[in-house]
């Protein structure tokens, strides 16, 4: 388990996950306090200004000993643009989009979070990432940005997490799938018969899964019932 003195920091808490994220967070009462950071927050945190990254980090140190950093973060789609069903649809800019928000952007957060964990005792940082990252579990195509960032994020974590285990041998830095979440991010590609979760269901799932995280997890991707996924 987490240990329940340290503080918990949300990363991404406006969105649908990280919001009920950090409300279950809340209500559990099991750290000694919650910090919710978004571009919205004080400090704002904003994945495509890294002193903003690095200030909301210090800001976090400075309240006390940081135990529990979840990132919430992430892109699919927005108004503009849908994924991409072929090669025809690339475009260099939102394939940019898509490495900056779901790889660079989490991984800077990484550069300054990881470093502010304590060195004695469990802590654990951890991102969502998707499924549809997972190479080895690529059976359809398409959704090249997303799935392409997202993989390049589980390499950021892999690497990260061995880097980690040097100064923190008790620490855990893991890539989370969330499942298929009733959110904005979601709605448009939620098909009939999918186990949809609502975003309170997916924050229980994500809390518990992490709690529940064995020591050898480090640098590990897994789904929110705590199974293991291919690279």
């Amino acid at each position: 388990m987490t240990d329940a003195k340290g503080l918990a920091v949300v990363i991404g808490a406006s969105g649908g996950i990280g919001s009920a994220i950090a409300a279950r967070l809340e209500e559990g009462g099991e750290h000694a306090g919650l910090i919710s950071l978004s571009r919205a927050s004080t400090p704002p945190l904003d994945l495509l200004d890294e002193e903003t990254m690095a200030q909301a980090a210090r800001f976090c140190a400075a309240a006390g000993e940081v135990r529990l950093v979840i990132d919430a973060t992430g892109f699919l789609h927005d108004d503009d643009a849908m994924p991409e069903k072929s090669l025809r649809d690339l475009d260099a800019d939102r394939l940019a989009r898509h490495f900056a928000l779901n790889a660079i952007g989490p991984a800077l957060l990484m550069k300054h979070f990881l470093p502010i964990l304590p060195r004695e005792g469990r802590a654990v940082f951890a991102t969502l990432s998707a499924k549809v990252g997972s190479i080895g579990d690529n059976r359809l195509g398409g959704w090249y940005g997303y799935r392409a960032s997202k993989a390049a994020l589980n390499q950021f974590v892999r690497t990260a997490a061995i880097e980690l285990a040097r100064t923190h041998r008790q620490a855990l830095c893991v890539a989370v799938h969330p499942g298929t979440v009733d959110t904005r991010l979601s709605a448009p590609f939620a098909k009939s018969g999918l186990a949809l979760q609502t975003p309170d269901e997916a924050a229980a799932a994500i809390i518990s899964m992490i709690a529940a995280l064995p020591h050898d997890a480090n640098g590990g991707f897994f789904d929110r019932t705590g199974e293991r996924l291919p690279w």
